[in-house]
């Protein structure tokens, strides 16, 4: 199976440098793994928009999936309090 590219928007690069390195790098970790599989067990298809959700800890990552280029878009990465707020 081909893998999926992973991209990082600018202000998603911006919200993991606000958070703390222990929990970034778990992120950055399960984030790496969506090229193998964009639709990981756990993940959430968000209502109304098409974009999906994984957890990582307190920690959200809002993605969106283009299946044609194979590409994974991180759009929105930021504490479970926050992050619903697009």
């Amino acid at each position: 199976m081909e893998k999926y590219n992973v991209i990082f928007t600018k202000s998603s690069v911006k919200e993991l440098g606000d958070i703390p390195q222990k929990d970034a790098q778990k992120i950055l970790k399960r984030a790496s793994e969506l090229a193998a599989n964009p639709r990981p067990t756990g993940c959430e298809k968000l209502v109304a928009r098409p974009l999906y959700r994984i957890r990582q800890g307190d920690y959200r990552i809002i993605y969106f999936i283009n299946d044609s280029s194979r590409i994974v878009d991180i759009i929105k990465i930021g504490h479970r309090k926050e992050i619903y707020r697009l």
